[in-house]
């Protein structure tokens, strides 16, 4: 609480009265100086009651009436005469230009020394500065208990009441989360909504604009001056790029608790968000451990690790988008995949905006590199992780990613995602524009080419499922190496006569020869329409 004139006509021990400038009553008294100075006011900061016994008057009633014009100028709060011999009445002149500038003019009576004034003001401020240090303790303590007992939104509350001012908290990326008062506009979706957004004040969409203009700067503080108000917006983290951020709508000036107020309001949102943090992390590791049992399935059991993370782990329902990330650069000191899925966790929370829907993806790390799945609610989601994934990390993310319409299809969506990222220098490339079989994928049928597999495939098939052979794998093997007998022997591990006699029985069983171009082209196809035709593509 300031100071003011009429506060100091109220002290008692001082006998000051009023003689005019009733209407500037309320201007903030900041210190009491004495001066007898023609022109004091290169020697003033604004705030000041002047005092005076009259010998710097100007000896013409123009020269007073300036005097008093260039005081009331530099924003002092009032002038005070102490009358004598000297000067036994306070000039007309003073007291009417006093007046038309709303300055009170006071009077300091009988054996009222100047210095009495001052100290008098000095120990007004000493004692508000102690209890200003008291209201502030207080407000910690009542806003440290709010954060127990009501998170956020109490922090949020507590700082408002105590400040007089309203509060908004945003996310990394200048969106509102939540605000005290409370306000109707959607806590999210509606950060692109300027001040006549329908239950939003102005000023909301001024600390918006604040952050997303700071976009890509070390962390900071950042303060705008609107006159009788201002808004303070304070970054939230204590390293790393910004958790999120604190936005206060208060009166000016800012008083020193009020900034001591909004520190510990930030520390408190930025342990708070740094907890969750973990709270999420560790969620996220226990998401990816069931994740990793249908990842690391085979064609038998794939069935059932799809069907047991389906029952234990809350899922979107699908289709879903399986991004696979992995930086190009080297990793820092330190580092590695682990510092990747951190941000991962972080850069989710930053594109999807809503807790309720981080809560059903998965982050994995992989040989491959870092498995992301997401809901495919928007078009292209992964585009958006890795552009926040590569601002987190500030390293070149290569992000490759394909479409699984169902739980079953994760695991080879993931070899077709981790394909695309390796073909790619850094950013953003998706199954449907980067493979190379795209037009003849796309051309063909899905059901049709399973059709078609199968006739090929199925007399190879059923001889391994009744003989205990491997007359499948060595067909595939033996084509991958491009015919080469010794090649696909050393990668099969067996010799070169027993491949010999697998090839023979193969030719004989499918009833394909495989010196025909043709037959080994039909061969081929049927065992790569599982690439060919990636996940999510099948339905």
């Amino acid at each position: 609480m300031p100071l003011t004139v009429a506060d100091v006509l109220a002290m008692p021990g001082l006998e000051v009265r009023l003689l005019t400038g009733q209407e500037g009553l309320g201007n903030h008294v900041r210190w009491a100086h004495v001066t007898e100075l023609p022109d004091p006011v290169p020697w003033l900061r604004g705030g000041e009651l002047v005092m005076t016994v009259g010998l710097g008057l100007p000896p013409s009633p123009e020269g007073r009436r300036d005097y008093v014009r260039r005081l009331a100028g530099a924003r002092c709060a009032a002038l005070a005469f102490a009358l004598d011999e000297r000067i036994t009445a306070v000039p007309p002149e003073v007291l009417e230009t006093a007046a038309d500038l709303r300055l009170p003019v006071l009077e300091i009576i009988g054996v009222t020394p100047f210095i009495a004034v001052a100290e008098a003001v000095a120990q007004w401020h000493a004692d508000e500065r102690v209890r200003g240090e008291r209201r502030a303790v207080a407000a910690q303590e009542a806003m440290a208990r709010s954060a127990l007992r009501a998170g956020p939104l109490g922090i949020l509350r507590a700082l408002a009441e105590h400040t007089g001012g309203e509060t908004l908290l945003l996310d990394p990326r200048g969106r509102p989360r939540s605000a005290c008062p409370a306000t109707s506009a959607p806590a999210v979706s509606s950060a692109s909504g300027g001040p006549g957004s329908p239950g939003r004040p102005g000023w909301h969409a001024e600390a918006v604009a604040a952050v997303r203009d700071s976009a890509g700067t070390p962390r900071r503080a950042i303060s705008i001056d609107r006159g009788e108000r201002v808004l303070l917006v304070q970054s939230l983290g204590f390293s790393g790029p910004p958790r999120g951020w604190l936005a206060l709508w208060c009166a000016g000036p800012v008083e020193w608790h009020v900034r001591v107020l909004a520190n510990q309001a930030a520390c408190l949102l930025a342990i708070d968000l740094i907890g969750a943090h973990r709270t999420r992390t560790r969620a996220h590791a226990q998401r990816a451990a069931l994740l990793a049992g249908v990842l690391d399935a085979d064609e038998a059991t794939m069935p059932y690790a799809a069907d047991r993370l389906a029952e234990v782990c809350p899922m979107a329902p699908p289709p879903y988008e399986v991004v696979v990330a992995r930086p190009r650069d080297p990793a820092p000191a330190g580092g590695g995949q682990a510092d990747l899925a951190e941000a991962a966790i972080d850069a989710l929370a930053d594109v999807l905006g809503d807790p309720a829907a981080e809560e059903l993806t998965f982050v994995c790390r992989r040989p491959e590199g870092l498995v992301l799945v997401v809901p495919e609610t928007t078009p292209r989601l992964g585009r958006a992780l890795a552009e926040r994934l590569t601002a987190l990390t500030g390293r070149d993310i290569a992000a490759g990613a394909c479409r699984a319409a169902d739980l079953r299809e994760i695991a080879p969506a993931v070899r077709h995602a981790a394909a695309v990222a390796g073909r790619i220098p850094g950013g953003y490339g998706h199954v449907d524009e980067m493979e190379s079989w795209a037009l003849l994928r796309d051309a063909l049928d899905p059901d049709g080419a399973g059709r078609f597999a199968e006739i090929v495939l199925r007399p190879l098939r059923d001889h391994d499922a009744q003989h205990d052979t491997a007359l499948l794998p060595t067909v595939r093997t033996f084509l991958d190496c491009a015919q080469n007998l010794e090649s696909a022997a050393r990668r099969l591990r067996v010799h070169r006569n027993t491949l010999r006699m697998r090839l023979r029985t193969a030719e004989r069983v499918s009833g394909r020869s495989l010196s025909d171009p043709r037959h080994r082209l039909e061969l081929w196809l049927a065992l790569s329409l599982e690439e060919m035709v990636p996940p999510g593509r099948r339905e």
